[in-house]
């Protein structure tokens, strides 16, 4: 089986499987948890197959959506792993420019929203303040 994050040192390569209408997502041998977690929450399907070595994983669009659903939940799923620090690499044969862009003005607008604030408390000062005498 050919690993193409390992093959190009990537986090992430995203591609149609040849011979298939699959979209993969490749991670590198022993990537960590959290990209595999991340990966699936942004909609992908975790497979698996054990190998005499390590366990060999890699992620899938959901093939029952349409073909440029695929196309449009991959690209998505592009800015969100960037802003997490993977390197990623998409085939353009999967890439769709206008939902990229889309993408990442949803991510851009939620991290400019302000963050449900909760009112601070009261702050007490350095020293308390002398009481005040009366004569």
């Amino acid at each position: 089986m050919a690993n193409l994050a390992d093959e190009y040192g990537t986090d992430v390569e995203i591609y149609i499987k040849a011979l298939t209408t699959t979209i993969h997502a490749d991670t590198p041998t022993g990537a960590p948890a959290k990209l595999h977690d991340l990966l699936e929450q942004l909609g992908l399907e975790r497979h698996e197959y054990p190998t005499g070595g390590p366990l060999y994983i890699w992620h899938t669009v959901p093939e029952h959506l349409s073909a440029d659903e695929q196309k449009r939940l991959a690209t998505r799923a592009i800015p969100a792993l960037l802003l997490a620090g993977y390197e990623v690499n998409c085939t353009p044969d999967v890439f769709d420019e206008a939902t990229y862009r889309q993408a990442v003005h949803d991510v851009r607008t939620r991290a400019a929203r302000p963050a449900a604030t909760q009112p601070a408390p009261a702050s007490s000062p350095s020293r308390p303040a002398p009481a005040r005498r009366t004569p």
